[in-house]
């Protein structure tokens, strides 16, 4: 915009538009306004005018004319004059005048912007034009509570953006350490020249206004605790200022600030033995105020504060011992040492504290301490008692209280959840220290409650399986997991479980109860393999009302999971009780049918792991083949039925909704034949077992469902997966299946159908290989073409969606011809006839130069490497030499040369290796001919200097290929430069 003359007037129709319920058009004027504003050279001033004089008394344009100002010296600073810098200096001054003098005291939220515009002035000019800017600010304000506030504020607003490190200032590198250097430059000079004044005007708003203004003394305690990390401490750390910190701690609306104030004093690093003294002597202050009685203390805000500096203090010592113990000064570790441990009652106090946020307060403290106690040699008694009492206070702090809502989860259940995770830290810390005492605490807890869990709290029985559950990770796994090494250890583990399992809490009626002793037998699966006799009894719990059918969905869901993985453990031992299982699980196998209106007794995604443990159960049985076939038989038959059925009503069904509902229940009965297939294995195969008639049924019984011509996506997708799985476990079985498959694949394609079909055909190729070399040659070309017709399809400029599609599909097809060559399966394209074989060979040339997707482009590279190697040679492809330097060295070179060829970019690199090879492949296969088309053709074509020209044939022609690629990246740098 063009430079003119500042109005001497504001533009009043566009200041309406600032109010917020102000008409769009007005709104519309008063932006239109505060562009004009910010871009002309002087208008602003008209800003800088209204503001000292207090023109307006609008909330709104006082606002704005602050947000005017703000832009001016954020972005055109440099480009003001000295007078109209001066200018602002002298605004913000006058401003602050008519602060001291108004009854009213202005919004918080022009407060807080107007210190905003003075950090920035103060960052931009106190080094060079304004160095007394602090002593300009106290002069004028003196102790008037208004201009206390703004000046407080201004020195949070500097901190942010001077100090505080969490305020990313700028994206760019460059000007960040200019910013850095800006910030030192300024902190030293503040230190040298004004931070002894700012701190005696702390401590003299701190004493005028603690009885009269409590807001300015917290202000101004935050103040104290940001600036403190960076000046002199022991211009605070001194008896006046600590003595008046602790008379603010026993005021009421101050003592949370003043413990931050103090928290943020502690954390200051120091020298070990300063910090050790600093906090010995705040100690000993708090103590004989009587601030360590913290049961007298009913102030639970207060008290999470107190918590953390006594915290901060406890690591702090911590830190300290760390350095001495480091430094070898055995006489001061051993000194700081008492003195951390003279904090651990207090600790312990505020650990078992019925407040979880105090006690999580504490809890980073707790756990450096026992990470000292690790590194002793020995522990001395005292310190055993206080490993003891920690444990004695995460056991207790691991209950439930009585409000936890285990129906329905919500905030507070969330974050306990994450303060369960740090006592379990704390758990594990402790079996770093003291496995013996950890497991002798837990044992005794544990035995205690289960003797008497039918009297005792839910919350009580809960934890004691807890404790015994989270054991497994914090011992070692030899102990916890496998039940074999230290005999103390295993045998206590064993009477642990034993006990666990014919108490008969599996019958509690509380699900925390249940889930827990489901989670803890299958944690310690490995127990049942030492004594299998308690099988049975754990059988029938996952099996009845305590398990798969409990009155909890929550519980039914879990126990499906678990179930599965306690099978897959210990199935050897199962055989005796296969048949029994699968008859007791039968009716939770079954379809559910969309129109019976009960709600299933478990979810589709449970009935995956009951269909995969049944499949487990059978399988692994001892039984004959013609056994484990029945069984399967009669496992997916009914499968079988209730999917023609559905199938057979799905077209006939007009309602959308309930269309959606079928194919859901096709895919789910798809879906879990597929998973009882996980259960073989290379010993356990489909044709050992007697099972691959059951799964070619399935085949047969499911392919009909991709010619559906409704909900098709779904369906095609379920199928297909089925496809992916008996490959793998029919073997050349499933062939027979694979050409109707995918004719009926093939028809009425969208990108995404050909993308999900091309791995399955991929798949069959690198699996048989030249077993299906004639199902490929008959299918390479109409899967080809069905792929050009959909990438050929016009699609919306704007429409990222089918772009993607597209390039995903490119890929997959790409992919796909990698496979085939990849595969030795030349002859597949070779038969494909002259046209055909040249028409793929260009989508693969257009694929490597003009698509910019460097992963495309890498696949396009590899495959035009391997038709170099298969048909480059002297008896190649008819024809094929001369597509090699018409078409593929151009793409070698033509690729990289594009600006959309990015050699920043780590998949860009790879891509240019794969070039390279296939330069390095032609040379091979073509010898001196090649060189000689290089050097007298086509690099000069390209204008290339013969100097160059010879540098990259001679590299071209060396055995290290190491050497090729890094040439040609410093090649097409300097050709792109």
């Amino acid at each position: 915009m063009a430079c003119q003359s500042a109005p001497t007037i504001m533009d009043e129709q566009a200041l309406l538009g600032l109010n917020p319920n102000a008409e769009a058009c007005y709104r519309m004027r008063a932006l239109a306004y505060f562009e004009q504003l910010k871009e002309s050279q002087d208008a602003w001033e008209v800003c800088a005018e209204a503001l000292a004089k207090g023109i307006y008394s609008d909330d709104h344009v006082k606002f704005f004319c602050f947000q005017v100002l703000e832009h001016q010296i954020k972005y055109r600073h440099e480009a003001l004059t000295a007078v109209q810098q001066q200018l602002i200096r002298e605004t913000l001054m006058k401003w602050l005048q008519t602060q001291l003098m108004n009854a009213q005291q202005e919004k918080p939220f022009i407060r807080n912007k107007a210190a905003q515009v003075f950090a920035l002035v103060f960052v931009r000019d106190y080094l060079t034009h304004w160095p007394k800017f602090f002593f300009d600010i106290l002069s004028l304000i003196g102790l008037n509570p208004h201009g206390v506030d703004v000046y407080l504020r201004t020195l949070m607003a500097i901190d942010a953006e001077v100090v505080d490190r969490d305020i990313m200032h700028s994206a760019e590198v460059r000007i960040n350490q200019m910013e850095t250097r800006r910030n030192t430059l300024i902190k030293d000079g503040m230190r040298e020249h004004c931070i002894p004044s700012l701190v005696e005007s702390w401590y003299q708003i701190l004493q005028a206004y603690q009885q009269s203004h409590s807001e300015l003394t917290c202000q101004c305690l935050e103040v104290v605790g940001a600036y403190v990390s960076w000046i002199d401490l022991n211009l605070i750390a001194n008896d006046r200022f600590v003595n008046l910190l602790l008379s603010h701690m026993s005021v009421e609306e101050l003592r949370e600030e003043a413990c931050d104030c103090l928290f943020e004093i502690v954390n200051k690093g120091m020298d070990p033995v300063d910090k050790t003294k600093l906090v010995e002597s705040l100690c000993q202050v708090l103590q004989s105020a009587g601030f360590f009685n913290v049961e007298q203390e009913e102030d639970v805000d207060f008290l999470a504060k107190f918590s953390r500096l006594v915290n901060g203090m406890g690591q702090s010592l911590v830190l300290s011992w760390s350095k001495l113990h480091k430094a070898g000064s055995v006489k001061l570790a051993a000194d700081t040492l008492s003195a951390t441990e003279a904090k651990v009652p207090l600790m312990l106090q505020l650990l078992v504290h019925e407040d979880d946020d105090i006690s999580a307060n504490i809890v980073a403290f707790c756990y450096d301490y026992l990470h000292v106690l690790k590194q002793l040699p020995l522990l001395t008694d005292q310190q055993k008692a206080n490993v003891e009492a920690i444990m004695l206070a995460v056991m207790k702090k691991l209950t439930y209280d009585d409000e936890y809502n285990f129906e329905n989860e919500g905030e507070d259940e969330a974050m306990f959840v994450e303060y369960r995770k740090q006592l379990k830290m704390l758990l594990d810390r402790l079996a770093q220290v003291s496995p013996e005492l950890l497991l002798e605490a837990v044992r005794r807890v544990f035995n205690n409650t289960i003797q008497n869990w039918q009297t005792a709290p839910f919350m009580e029985v809960e934890v004691a399986i807890r404790l015994l559950y989270m054991l497994g990770e914090a011992l070692p796994a030899s102990h916890g997991a496998h039940f074999t090494g230290d005999t103390a250890k295993v045998s206590t583990l064993q009477d642990l479980m034993r006990t666990l399992v014919n108490s008969g809490v599996s019958g509690y009626q509380h699900t925390s109860v249940t889930l827990e002793f489901f989670e803890t037998v299958v944690r310690y699966d490995k127990f049942f393999l030492v004594e299998p006799q308690h099988i049975p009894n754990v059988l029938m719990a996952f099996l009845d009302h305590r398990g798969l059918r409990h009155s909890s969905p929550k519980v039914r869901s879990r126990v499906a999971y678990l179930f599965s993985r306690f099978v897959k453990t210990l199935h050897k031992h199962m055989n005796a009780f296969i048949e029994d299982i699968l008859s007791r699980i039968q009716d939770l196998l079954e379809l559910a049918p969309p129109e019976n209106g009960f709600p299933a007794l478990v979810t589709s995604d449970d009935q995956l792991f009951i269909y995969e443990t049944a499949g487990i159960l059978i399988v692994n049985g001892e039984s004959p083949a013609e056994r484990k076939q029945a069984l399967m038989r009669s496992l997916l038959t009914p499968l079988m039925d209730g999917f023609r059925l559905l199938l057979a009503k799905l077209p006939q069904e007009t309602d959308e909704e309930r269309q959606s509902v079928l194919a859901d229940c096709l895919s789910h009965a798809v879906s879990f034949a597929s998973r009882t297939s996980k259960a073989f294995s290379n010993k356990q195969t489909v044709k050992t077992c007697g099972c691959s008639e059951v799964y070619r049924d399935c085949l047969q019984t499911f392919l009909p469902a991709l010619s559906c011509p409704v909900q098709r996506a779904q369906l095609r997708s379920a199928v297909r997966s089925f496809l992916h799985r008996m490959i793998i476990c029919l073997e050349e079985e499933v062939l027979p299946f694979i050409p109707a498959a995918s004719e009926h694949m093939l028809k009425d394609c969208e990108p995404k159908d050909l993308q999900e079909f091309i791995p399955l055909i991929s798949q069959i190729t690198a699996k048989f290989k030249g077993q299906v070399s004639p199902f490929l040659q008959q299918v390479f070309m109409p899967l080809v073409l069905a792929i050009f017709e959909v990438l050929g399809r016009p699609a919306e400029e704007n429409d990222q969606t089918a772009a993607l599609d597209k390039q995903m599909l490119r890929r997959s097809y790409f992919s796909f011809i990698q496979t085939v060559t990849g595969s030795g399966m030349n002859e597949v394209m070779a038969n494909q006839g002259a046209e055909n074989v040249e028409r793929v060979l260009f989508t693969i040339i257009q694929g490597a130069v003009d698509f910019p997707d460097p992963i495309a482009q890498k696949t396009c590279f590899i495959i035009l490497t391997k038709f170099v190697e298969l048909w480059g040679g002297k008896d190649g492809l008819v024809g094929f030499p001369d597509f090699i330097y018409k078409h593929i060295v151009p793409a070698c070179f033509l690729a990289p040369l594009k600006p959309t060829f990015d050699l920043s970019d780590a998949q860009t690199v790879l891509t240019l290796s794969e070039c390279t090879l296939t330069l390095k492949m032609i040379h091979l296969k073509r010898g001196p001919e090649f060189i000689q088309f290089l050097q007298q053709e086509y690099l000069p074509s390209l204008q290339v200097s013969p100097d160059i020209t010879q540098e990259l044939c001679q590299v071209l022609q060396q055995a290290d290929v190491k050497v090729l690629k890094n040439y040609m990246k410093a090649f097409f740098q300097r050709a792109k430069l």
